[in-house]
């Protein structure tokens, strides 16, 4: 089963309009599903944290109210989101200290009032 709180892979979240976007990490929640947007570091949680209401149903793909969840494809499958990833990618890779690392992010995601799945003890070293 994947745990979206483990997730590592870009993950896509369309919403009931069908806009999808990259979400740059997902933590379960007690009223359903917060994610973070891409560069939400720069940003403040009114505007790049984001919590979706409803039950997380499924393995992924995941489900929650209207809302799908998915891992991002490849250039082919998602060219309309490729760019935005990509930028993201080079972000990370030109500026590896800006960006925080696990354990704080997990920290920023509780006092948001999500409840992150822990890794397990091997996954952390």
């Amino acid at each position: 089963m994947a745990i979206i709180d483990h997730m590592t892979s870009p993950l896509v979240i369309r919403d009931p309009d069908g806009k999808e976007h990259i979400a740059a990490v997902c933590f379960t929640h007690p009223q359903g599903l917060l994610y973070l947007d891409l560069f939400w570091h720069q940003s403040s949680p009114d505007k790049a944290a984001h919590l979706i209401k409803g039950e997380l149903k499924g393995d992924g793909p995941w489900r929650i109210a209207d809302y799908r969840i998915r891992v991002l494809g490849c250039h082919n499958t998602d060219p309309h989101l490729a760019d935005e990833f990509a930028q993201w990618n080079d972000y990370l890779a030109a500026n590896p200290n800006s960006y925080p690392p696990r354990q704080q992010i997990e920290e920023i995601a509780e006092r948001l009032g999500a409840k992150p799945i822990p890794l397990p003890y091997s996954e952390t070293l």
